[in-house]
């Protein structure tokens, strides 16, 4: 991460828009933001943070009262900061929110917050080229690309010393709350939770099976019908089940005994019940002979009485015919009466004429109704037309009704159609927009397939440059080799020159003809052919080298195109990516989906509305048509009227005068009815006495009356036949049971036991029965109790386990969470918090080292706290003066800085590596710079000049003066009555 520009107005003391230009402070590597106190220079940083994560560190952070107070009411508070983040140069520009006059009016208004990102250059892989608007999606673009948290950038890039030495003071607690929201070590405490919970769960689970096991020793208790041991074992629970099967066999023993009792009993019983039922029926036949005997004269008189009755019933049948005749003689003459009296009532002129007249005058009144008949008929429509007429009103009143119903239902349909067409228009969108959402998922997928290949390919990063350094080693050997024999070769030079000379020949060095001395080759001299043999070695490990170094630079070259694509983005945003992307898929394929629905509803709609176009003007048609048929009813009705009272007379309409004739003329023709049937009963009347007479003498009898004396009812003659029916049958039956063989011999005074017999064999029952009992409730407890015992046993068998893998997840748990078996009371979270602070310290040691000139070490304590508080994160000092470990708060002011700088450069080292973050190019430090002497400056100076190495900025904040003559390049921050302003020192100035 590089800043090239800031931009800040109306934020903190700055009234007025101020520009920082990075690019220019920061061209030599280092400089100086100087100023007096409260000028404002820390705000630079603060403003820094606020454009990158919408809020600044510290306490400062927790006011949220950003703007400046002096600004003017139309100058907006806002940042803007230019930067480039993994090769991608971009602009953020944010603003707070804050209260400001409003423009019209009097009073304050809020300004919302707001945020936008602009890409300056090629925008990652995945990202609009638009850039971004929305304050939470800018938020997350940046930690993406910066890989850290706020806090993170808060301590890895502005280093604030104050904290440190807090933090080198601080308790175990305070360490690590810190250590925790740099390292986000929340997963190691979701394990420790983890554990806790489900040592829980666990223990409730195996409570539970304790409290099922203690169930089933109370069952089984109950069942045997004792006492449970405190500790109850599958012992106890054979010996019970063991006393269970000897009750059992107990009682079936018994059960086999007054069985057999009861069998002896009923036998006995069975015997005396069959004598006692022989005696009852000989002592019934002499009881029915006798009493047989004693009604003998009663059915003398039975018979006579039968025969007289049977001469007398054809008598007595003309006697009932008479009574009838008589009975239908005294109806008629009544009906007749009851006729001359109707026609009375109704006006007739002769009631008193013969049965010819009557029917004479009922013809002729008969007559004078049919000519009334049409009349009628027509007063019957007359009453129809007239309902008729009413139901036309109804009926063209409801038309009117339902015509202005449809009417207020058609005056919403405009409004639902725009409504359909609108949802119609936006489920066409949806449809259009499912190429490019597909695209993106694909672009997301394969995003996420990069994802997967990172590690392989940081892998063959690995291996390429192994290979790089074995085959620059094997280059170096080789090279060092050649250069080795050359100049041992060249060494023994003149030996290989003097091996070439002849007496008198010139020597090719001097050109002398003589060779006095001429030099000797030593044991080390080397030849020709071995200085090529090893350059062609050397040359060909350098083919090897320049080959192992273009597979690097591909492999590199691959894994940085990669990285480009993936533009800082871990497997969980890309699959987090990827499950929003197809989530919005499938939200817009449902809306897609629903075009065809919508189109059906529209089409629906519009058909809806055209029916009831039609059916508003059918009702106004039938209004019409029922006000028509209304006036040419009127006119009919008003017509019929006048015949009809014409024809009705005296009477209250036609059909009352009609219906009065036809009753006059059914009265008339009833009368002669009546005395036609009257004559004619008068007549059979006289027959049916002379019959009656006649048959009488026939029968034997001087007189009817006698004859109807004798008589009886069919009933009292089949009374009597099945009387003495009877009396003969049980005669024959009682002499045929004592002619029975079993019978002969016994007499009716014998007497049988049977209730002894009876009593004994129910209590051979009861017996049975109670030991029929005992037998099933022996049966169903030893069943009961093997069942029980059974359960029992597995749910032993499942306790056992359960509670040995409880201790152990219990022992477990502990240790995770620093108790128990634990000696250093560590949890599993300051465990890695430690090993976290470790490489901290030892990171730190290297710059406090430098700094101290080899004074001062960091000692990482992984030691146990007082009083048994748990331990690992103690941070001490070794001073090499003493050779002695000492706290950190024993420092003085000077060594404090300089232990509290080179922890936070040790901090920002291993963050910035833990986090896998984009590398941090720009660094600042604020403060402390003011305890340290002119010496101890220097070696600060030093090391802070090793961190510009490579290219990165590394910016202080102080008002030290020393400083300001250190440092070519600063940045002077001036306070005034109207804001403070910056300006560049050293350098152009800043346009302000």
């Amino acid at each position: 991460m590089r800043l090239h520009r800031l931009e800040v107005a109306a934020f903190g003391p700055y009234a007025r828009r101020e520009v920082v230009d990075f690019d220019a402070l920061g061209a030599d590597g280092l400089f100086l933001l100087h100023g007096d106190t409260g000028a404002g220079k820390t705000t630079l940083l603060d403003a820094v943070a606020f454009a990158l994560y919408g809020t600044v560190p510290g306490a400062r952070g927790q006011v949220k009262r950003l703007r400046c107070d002096l600004a003017e009411p139309d100058t907006d508070t806002e940042v803007a900061l230019e930067l480039t983040v993994q090769g991608h140069r971009m602009r953020i520009v944010r603003s707070p929110e804050y209260r400001r006059p409003k423009r019209r009016g009097d009073g304050y208004t809020t300004q919302q917050a707001r945020a936008s990102l602009t890409w300056l250059s090629c925008p990652p892989h995945g990202h609009a080229a638009d850039g971004v608007t929305r304050i939470d999606e800018v938020g997350r673009t940046v930690q993406r690309l910066l890989g850290m948290s706020a806090e993170q950038f808060f301590q890895v890039v502005l280093l604030p010393q104050g904290e440190f030495a807090r933090f080198l003071r601080a308790e175990t607690t305070e360490r690590e709350q810190l250590l925790e929201r740099l390292f986000g070590t929340q997963r190691f405490a979701d394990v420790e939770r983890w554990f806790r919970d489900l040592r829980t769960t666990r223990g409730r689970e195996l409570e539970r099976r304790r409290a099922a096991t203690r169930e089933w020793v109370a069952r089984l208790a109950q069942v045997a019908e004792t006492e449970a041991p405190e500790e109850p074992g599958l012992e106890w629970v054979t010996e019970i089940r063991q006393r269970a099967s000897a009750a059992l066999a107990a009682a079936r023993q018994e059960e086999r005994a007054a069985s057999e009792a009861r069998r002896e009993a009923e036998a006995t019983l069975q015997q005396r019940r069959s004598a006692a039922d022989r005696v009852r029926r000989v002592r019934a036949a002499h009881h029915r002979l006798a009493e047989l005997w004693e009604q003998a004269d009663q059915r003398a008189s039975w018979k006579s009485e039968q025969a007289a009755a049977r001469r007398a019933h054809p008598v007595a049948e003309l006697a009932a015919e008479l009574d009838r005749v008589t009975e239908r003689l005294e109806h008629a003459r009544w009906e007749e009466a009851a006729a001359e009296r109707a026609c009375s009532t109704l006006g007739f002129e002769q009631p008193q004429a013969e049965v010819a007249v009557l029917r004479s005058s009922a013809a002729a009144l008969r007559e004078q109704a049919g000519q009334l008949a049409g009349l009628v008929e027509e007063s019957g429509r007359q009453v129809e037309d007239r309902d008729r007429l009413a139901r036309l009103e109804e009926e063209a009143a409801y038309a009117a009704e339902q015509a202005a119903a449809i009417g207020e239902k058609l005056e919403g349909f405009p409004e639902r159609m725009q409504q359909l067409s609108a949802e119609y228009e936006l489920a066409s969108q949806a449809e259009a927009g499912l190429e490019a959402i597909r695209a993106r998922e694909q672009e997301a997928a394969a995003a996420l397939a990069d994802a997967d290949r990172l590690p392989e390919l940081q892998r063959a990063v690995e291996r390429a440059l192994d290979a790089e350094r074995v085959a620059v080693d094997d280059h170096q050997a080789a090279r060092a080799t050649l250069l080795d024999l050359r100049e041992r070769r060249l060494a023994g030079m003149a030996a290989e020159l003097a091996a070439g000379l002849s007496e008198g020949a010139p020597c090719p060095v001097c050109g002398s003809d003589e060779h006095p001395a001429p030099a000797e080759a030593s044991v080390d001299s080397v030849g020709d052919a071995e200085e090529r043999a090893a350059a062609e070695r050397e040359e060909q490990a350098g083919q090897r080298r320049d080959l192992a170094v273009n597979a690097r630079h591909r492999a590199e070259n691959d894994l940085a195109r990669l990285r480009e694509r993936l533009s800082g983005r871990t497997r969980e945003e890309l699959a987090k990516n990827l499950t929003e992307i197809g989530a919005e898929l499938r939200s817009l394929s449902q809306r897609a989906a629903s075009k065809a629905r919508l189109e059906v509803s529209i089409r629906t709609a519009q058909e809806e509305a055209d029916d009831l176009t039609a059916d508003r003007t059918k009702a106004l048609r039938e209004v019409s048509e029922a006000r028509a048929q209304q006036r040419a009813l009127v006119e009919r009705i008003e017509e019929r009227a006048q015949r009809l009272e014409a024809a009705r007379g005296d009477f209250t309409d036609v059909a009352e005068r009609r219906e009065h004739l036809v009753a006059v003329s059914e009265a008339a023709e009833k009368l002669a009815e009546t005395r036609s049937v009257r004559a004619a009963a008068e007549q059979r009347l006289d027959e049916q006495r002379g019959t009656m007479l006649d048959a009488a003498r026939r029968a034997g009898f001087a007189t009817v009356e006698d004859a109807l004396s004798a008589a009886r009812p069919q009933a009292r003659i089949a009374e009597l036949e099945r009387s003495l029916a009877e009396a003969e049958r049980a005669e024959a039956a009682a002499r045929g049971v004592l002619e029975e063989p079993e019978l002969r011999g016994v007499s009716p005074e014998d007497e049988v036991d049977v209730e002894s017999a009876q009593q004994a064999v129910e209590s051979a029952r009861s017996r049975a029965e109670s030991a029929f009992a005992a037998v099933r409730a022996c049966s169903g407890r030893a069943h009961d109790l093997d069942s029980l015992a059974e359960h029992f046993r597995c749910a032993l068998a499942e306790l056992e386990p359960a509670e040995r893998e409880y201790a152990e997840l219990d022992a477990l748990t502990d240790v995770v969470n620093g108790r128990g078996q634990n000696a250093r009371r560590m949890s599993l979270r300051s465990y890695v918090l430690a090993a976290r602070l470790e490489e901290v310290a030892v990171a730190a040691t290297a710059r406090l080292r430098s700094m101290s000139q080899g004074r001062f070490s960091f000692v990482h304590s992984d030691a146990a706290g007082s009083r048994g508080t748990r331990g690992g994160l103690g941070i001490d000092v070794l001073d090499d003066y003493s050779g002695t470990v000492r706290p950190a708060k024993t420092l003085s002011g000077g060594e404090s800085f300089l232990a509290s700088l080179a922890l936070a450069l040790g901090l920002a080292d291993v963050v910035a590596a833990q986090t896998g973050g984009a590398l941090l190019d720009t660094l600042f430090v604020d403060e402390g710079f003011g305890t340290l002497d002119s010496e101890t400056l220097d070696v600060v100076m030093d090391v802070l000049d090793e961190l510009r190495a490579g290219g990165r900025v590394v910016g202080l904040v102080s008002h030290v003066e020393e400083l300001r003559q250190r440092i070519p390049m600063r940045l002077r921050v001036r306070k005034s009555r109207t804001g403070s302003t910056v300006r560049l020192e050293g350098g152009m100035p800043v346009a302000c």
